[in-house]
């Protein structure tokens, strides 16, 4: 069973950076999709950013695209989500995933390994 786990996060004022790391346990992650999504109170957990095992596929939302990286490194299984130009509607939930089936995917029903999520704050 993948176990996932993010660290990273915290608190940053607008137009600062984070970097988010993601953790995988219990099994190599190598060639899963792993991919990043939010959720910010209220509001429904939305699609980040999706990083293919072959790390030459990656998939952004629109709304953080030119300011978000994602990468991995499969030696460490890990992944990472660089941060910068951060604004205040990025506070959210952050949550890594993990997807066996499918080779980059920004549906949320088609990972099947969660973290429990790291908090990331921008404040204005």
């Amino acid at each position: 069973q993948v176990q996932l786990v993010e660290s990273g996060g915290g608190l940053v004022q607008a137009g600062g950076s984070l970097r988010l790391s993601c953790a995988a346990s219990g099994g190599t992650v190598s060639t899963y999709a792993m991919g990043w999504f939010r959720q910010a109170p209220g509001k429904e957990r939305e699609f980040v950013a999706a990083i293919g095992w072959s790390v030459s596929t990656t998939y952004y939302a629109d709304s953080v695209k030119g300011r978000f990286t994602i990468s991995r490194d499969n030696a460490k299984n890990a992944a990472y989500l660089q941060m910068i130009s951060l604004k205040p509607e990025d506070s959210a939930v952050y949550y890594c995933a993990a997807a066996a089936t499918v080779l980059v995917s920004g549906t949320a029903s088609l990972y099947d390994y969660w973290g429990q999520g790291t908090q990331v704050t921008v404040s204005s």
